[in-house]
This record gives C-alpha cells, sequence and structure tokens, in this order.
C-alpha cells in the first residue's frame, strides 16, 4: 500500500457538522489527540508519535486553536490540535515530547494507516492556518463542521471555505520501440546524477489525461501516444494529490525546458538495477514516484 493511504477514520461527514455532537466527542474521555507543531508531529525519546488521551490533554487544549475533528475509531473519537502559536519548546513540553519531526522522516517506521491518519491531520491543520480570512470580503473566518469548514463571518458574506486539494499528475513514460526503457529526469535544484520521473499539476479547465499530454509536452518535448491510470497518493504537503500514470511515448525525441527540467534519458532496466545497486533509490520511497518505477522493474522480471 501506498504511504499516507488506508487510513482507518470513519470521518463521519454526516455527523461533523452537529456542534452538539462534536462537543460531546470532545467530552469522551476515551478520546484521543493528535498535537502537531509548524506540520511537525511530536514525539518522545524513541521517535514514536505522542497521541495525547483527551482525559489528560485540557492544558493542551487551553493552549491551541480549536481541535479539529477527524473521525471515529471504531468508536472512539480521533481530534488533533495544532500548537503553532507556541515555541518548538513550549509545544513539547504541553504534549511531554521530546522533539518535532516532520511525518515524512517516520514513514518508515509507522503502519500505513498511522501515515495516513497523521498526514491528515497535518493537512488539514496547515489549511486552517491558510484560510482565518475571508477572500472576498477581508473579515475572520470561523471553523465549523469539526474543523472541515471555515465560515466567513462577515455580516454581508458568510461564505463558506472548504478544504482544497490541489491535483498533479506523476507519469512513467516509456519508450515506444525496443528494447524496454522509461524516462527519468533531473530537476531543477536536484543534485548531480539524481533522477526522477515526470509530473505536474493539472490546470483549471483540465482533464488529468490533459494534463499529462500537456506536461510532457512543455517540460520534455515528449509526445503522448498512450496512457493508463496506475493509482493515486494522498500528498497532504500540504495539499496535494498525485494521481499516477504510464505513457508511451510518441518517438524517442526528447527536449528539456532547461528550467523545470535540467536534462533527461531514457533508462533501461539493467541501468535501473545497477543504480539500485550503488545505493541510489528509485524515487523518495514514500511517494507513488517509487511505486511506479518499482512496478516497471518488476515487469521485466
Amino acid at each position: 500500500m501506498l504511504a499516507y493511504g488506508g487510513g482507518w477514520l470513519d470521518r463521519a461527514g454526516a455527523l461533523r457538522a452537529d456542534r452538539e455532537w462534536i462537543s460531546t466527542r470532545l467530552g469522551d474521555p476515551r478520546g484521543v489527540l493528535l498535537p502537531l507543531w509548524r506540520d511537525h508531529c511530536l514525539v518522545d525519546a524513541g521517535q514514536a508519535l505522542v497521541r495525547l488521551a483527551l482525559a489528560d490533554a485540557t492544558e493542551v487544549l487551553a493552549a491551541a486553536d480549536e481541535p479539529v475533528f477527524l473521525g471515529l475509531d471504531d468508536d472512539v473519537p480521533v481530534f488533533a490540535v495544532d500548537l503553532s502559536e507556541r515555541t518548538g519548546p513550549e509545544a513539547a513540553r504541553l504534549v511531554g515530547a521530546a522533539s518535532t519531526v516532520d511525518i515524512r522522516a517516520l514513514v518508515g517506521r509507522l503502519a500505513p494507516a498511522d501515515a495516513a491518519v497523521q498526514a491528515y491531520a497535518r493537512g488539514l491543520l496547515h489549511w486552517h492556518r491558510q484560510q482565518r480570512y475571508c477572500g472576498c470580503c477581508g473579515s475572520a473566518t470561523v471553523p465549523r463542521d469539526g474543523g472541515h469548514v471555515r465560515a466567513c463571518s462577515g455580516p454581508r458574506c458568510g461564505r463558506l471555505i472548504f478544504p482544497r486539494i490541489e491535483p498533479a499528475i506523476i507519469v512513467l513514460v516509456e519508450a515506444p520501440e525496443a528494447p524496454d526503457r522509461c524516462l527519468l529526469a533531473r530537476h531543477a535544484g536536484a543534485p548531480e546524477g539524481s533522477y526522477s520521473t515526470l509530473a505536474g499539476f493539472v490546470e483549471v479547465g483540465e482533464s488529468l489525461e490533459d494534463a499529462v499530454r500537456r506536461e510532457m509536452a512543455e517540460e520534455a518535448g515528449v509526445s503522448v501516444a498512450a496512457l493508463s491510470y496506475q493509482g493515486s497518493q494522498a500528498w497532504p504537503f500540504p495539499a496535494g494529490l498525485m494521481v499516477g500514470f504510464r505513457a508511451t511515448a510518441g518517438s524517442e525525441q526528447v527536449r528539456v525546458d532547461g528550467e523545470e527540467l535540467l536534462e533527461a534519458r531514457w533508462f533501461t532496466r539493467d541501468e535501473l538495477r545497477e543504480r539500485v545497486a550503488a545505493g541510489r533509490t528509485l524515487g523518495r520511497v514514500d511517494s507513488i514516484d517509487h511505486h511506479l518505477l518499482t512496478g516497471w522493474l518488476a515487469d521485466g522480471d
């Protein structure tokens, strides 16, 4: 399973708009609270996630913004709370943590579902920090529906603001003729010899398939003859959704844009295996990029 997928929570979408229901869940002593600080998890000395019982979190709740309801674990409510207004040491002291760490650094140690819930909390709390004011009238916004909506407080506005997802496509491009090869590129800012698959954001008025064709043409000068969907991955950093494809190029001609991509070349499976043997990873281990590349390698076995 891809990282950040498979979260086990029932998000209770039909119930979370009921303020009394949310208030009752917050008073449930069995409830769980996930504290975060400036998009980072709080961990103990052994790098285990700090998760608090609501019954023991009075001081934390008083020190933070309004908690966000994530969902139900069976019948146990799970909330997240943002301590970003505090300093790092203050946040750690409040929850009994040793340090803060990015969730991406913990992925190899967490079950996929645990990473999914933690990343979900991260993305939602980040959105709240970015939507404190209405983009239409400038009035302050207030959280509603357990933290899944923000409402403008302006007397003549009342606009409702919902979390937005930023979809992006990520593509493994295959050569049109034998031998089997895939196209990898070195992105601007990447070290020499570092290659990955091609990706880009979906634009307004564009289907996912249109985005694949446009991005491949713009960044690498590659025409796409055929493509197929491979899977998707939540990427709440801060609000992404990565949609994976395989595509077959119309020709082997490559022309990088020199801005986003500095170079691109075709790799055989043996060349990729040599890179792995030399200690290079195939994309980020927590990314669908890695899934696309390892899947392509496995097809040749």
